[in-house]
């Protein structure tokens, strides 16, 4: 009964498609930011993040999720570290809770 004429009108053909398209180019362009102010650096930091912890070897200094600073005593097959935390005490941890090595054993040299 009181149907206002602007609902009934059409917009030209030609303006409806670049309308569409200007509407949606703020939020590609937002996402496209996005990805590489956030996702690409964080995934290129759990990268590194997996490399390290794929070559751990026995000796080497690491720090614990959980603040736990140790050295790496044997390396498992199961995903597990064996560390030791002080003399005589050995701990197993979670290869995944490793967050940093501090000190990097050197491979031995074939002489």
């Amino acid at each position: 009964m009181f149907v206002t004429p602007a609902f009934a009108q059409t917009a030209g053909a030609g303006a409806g498609a670049g309308s569409a398209v200007a509407q949606f180019l703020p939020l590609v362009l937002i996402f496209v930011i996005m990805y590489f102010l956030l996702i690409r650096p964080q995934q290129k930091k759990m990268k590194d993040l997996r490399a390290m912890v794929d070559g751990l070897r026995r000796g080497d200094q690491v720090l614990t999720a959980g603040g736990i600073i140790g050295k790496v005593t044997k390396v498992n097959e199961d995903g597990t570290l064996e560390v030791e935390i002080a003399d005589a005490v050995k701990v197993k941890v979670m290869k995944h809770t490793i967050t940093q090595v501090l000190n990097k054993t050197e491979p031995a040299t074939a002489a």
